[in-house]
């Protein structure tokens, strides 16, 4: 009975890790295997065997690997970062090279202010519609996810963001703005807003949007043709005057996107 529940145990852990960072599943495995052969006995050699296998597959072998699959993960610059760096330990950072392309010349065009990209989830470096969950539809390579750009409370311009993970601390709807919120969950779509339990901590608090900037990090992103979809919650794009035809409401079995933009090839 005992081997059974710890196979289950085994079998849950490995289904989660490779839910959440793709390749976690296997590297358990292997270091389960090796732990097997290696008789010698020190504390916590499981984990310790995991962490170490898991860091040199995610830094070293996955980013050698990833091309063979078309993905690149995101080149990092002055301007891009990630939001939190543990979407690069978690192998959530991976694009194909015209997306990476896109950064970079989008970055280049903000070389003048001080907008910095930062990202938040991308792809899994492996496999076309392997589903990077939670989202619906990052599992080819050709997405992203960007933060929103704030500003304190005398207006300055700041790179910081108001949540740990990036997602899940919403823009207020002003009176007479689109409630998509309100009108997808009365539709039934209870999920809209579920990423409000997704930040991890709240941070920053006194920040507030910078319509200005956030607006002119979205036209540089449509500046490249190569991008073909902007994802950003209607009382966003209304109330910053965004008119493109790329940029479009994402539906309601997704979830809301004024904690974060969407962009895809």
């Amino acid at each position: 009975m005992k081997r059974i529940l710890q196979f289950f145990l085994h079998l849950i852990w490995i289904v989660f890790l490779t839910i959440v960072t793709q390749i976690g599943g296997v590297v358990w495995l292997i270091s389960l295997l090796i732990g097997r052969f290696w008789k010698k006995e020190i504390r916590y050699k499981k984990a310790l065997l995991f962490t170490g296998l898991y860091l040199i597959s995610t830094l070293v072998i996955v980013p050698l690997i990833a091309p063979i699959f078309g993905r690149m993960s995101v080149q990092h610059t002055h301007k891009i970062r990630p939001t939190n760096y543990a979407t690069v330990l978690l192998n959530r950072n991976y694009v194909k090279p015209l997306l990476n392309q896109v950064l970079q010349k989008t970055a280049q065009s903000l070389k003048d202010t001080p907008i910095e990209i930062r990202y938040l989830d991308a792809n899994f470096p492996f496999i076309d519609e392997f589903p990077l969950l939670p989202h619906l539809s990052h599992d080819d390579g050709e997405k992203i996810d960007i933060s929103l750009v704030y500003q304190d409370t005398s207006g300055k311009m700041t790179n910081r963001k108001k949540s740990i993970s990036g997602y899940g601390s919403f823009v207020p709807i002003k009176k007479g703005e689109i409630d998509q919120t309100a009108r997808c969950k009365k539709a039934g779509y209870f999920q809209y807003d579920c990423t409000k339990y997704a930040t991890f901590g709240s941070i920053n608090q006194d920040l507030i949007l910078s319509e200005k900037y956030t607006k002119q990090l979205i036209l540089a992103f449509l500046k490249n043709k190569e991008v073909g979809k902007i994802f950003l919650e209607p009382h966003l794009k209304s109330r910053m005057q965004l008119n493109s035809s790329r940029i479009r409401f994402h539906g309601c079995r997704s979830v809301r996107h004024d904690d974060h933009i969407h962009v895809q090839l």
